[in-house]
């Protein structure tokens, strides 16, 4: 039996139930520890007091995909392992107090489109990068959802959920999506200012900083504007994103459970399938109600 053993910090918990679960672990209860996991190769858990250890037959593998997945620096002389600065997730150390934005289901066919705003400060950003916080591609839906209501606790945040309807509605009135995109980007940079002074938001590059600069009103028009291509590498952008993806997850899930069909995400030939099984039970009129009809999948029914 090898045993491998770390201390994390109590703030890593859903960063490391986010690794064990690429290798379809199942979670379970033990005395004096945070949580318990197991698979067929091997065992991990999490003590209150910050201690990680995992033990098997062969967990080489495993250990050297958690040093790769949380920098963990090995020493060969003291045989002990120590943590140093997550590096795949940075923060704009030029503002003691910023915004980042991000949007989510705006490449998926059924659903909303949603963007969240969120505040990170000199006292939140470190919580939020030991927590595990990244762009919210690279993680799975079930930590994102615990992870949001961490980000809500310690965070000033907005989110605007454009239901398909609204969508529908608005993307005749703009006729271009980046406008309606930079829409909801100053929607959310304005509820935020309306909360907290910043001088300074990002988001992810998706057309001209103008779209959003000429969308905001009063209390954005002296922020300071920037979009970066891949900017959810910013702690602030990527505790957006987590927002983003967990509101448009439980509103799709909703969906699906009110009108008793499996909306899949994205715009797959599962969407197709999904959208004709949607007009065989109601009609394809109704589908504004659960789907982007500009969308060129509406087109092919």
């Amino acid at each position: 039996m090898n045993v491998f053993s770390h201390k994390f910090s109590l703030d890593c918990e859903y960063k490391l139930k986010n690794f064990l679960l690429t290798y379809d672990v199942i979670f379970e209860a033990q005395q004096h520890a945070i949580f318990a996991s197991k698979c067929p190769k091997f065992k991990a858990v999490f003590y209150q007091s910050g201690k990680f250890v995992i033990q098997g037959s062969n967990i080489d593998d495993v250990v050297k995909n958690l040093i790769k997945e949380f920098n963990i620096e090995y020493n060969y002389l003291s045989d002990n392992f120590v943590e140093s600065n997550d590096k795949k997730t940075t923060s704009n150390s030029s503002y003691s107090s910023y915004i980042g934005v991000d949007e989510s289901g705006k490449g998926d066919f059924f659903g909303p489109l949603v963007v969240a705003g969120v505040c990170v400060n000199n006292e939140n950003k470190t919580k939020f990068i030991n927590m595990g916080v990244k762009d919210s591609k690279k993680i799975n839906d079930k930590i994102i959802k615990k992870l949001s209501l961490e980000i809500q606790k310690n965070s000033i945040w907005s989110i605007v959920m454009i239901s398909p309807l609204k969508y529908n509605e608005l993307y005749l009135k703009f006729k271009n999506l980046n406008k309606l995109l930079a829409w909801g980007h100053a929607r959310v940079i304005e509820n935020i200012l309306n909360k907290y002074p910043c001088e300074y938001a990002l988001s992810d590059k998706f057309a001209d900083e103008s779209l959003i600069k000429n969308a905001l009103m009063k209390n954005g028009k002296n922020i300071i504007l920037e979009q970066k291509i891949k900017a959810e590498s910013d702690i602030a952008v990527a505790c957006a994103s987590i927002l983003a993806r967990n509101a448009f997850v439980e509103k799709i899930e909703s969906l699906s459970l009110n009108y008793g069909i499996n909306f899949p995400k994205g715009a797959s030939k599962q969407t197709i399938e999904a959208a004709k099984e949607f007009i065989q039970k109601y009609n394809k009129d109704d589908l504004k109600n659960v789907a982007k009809i500009h969308f060129k999948t509406y087109n092919e029914l």
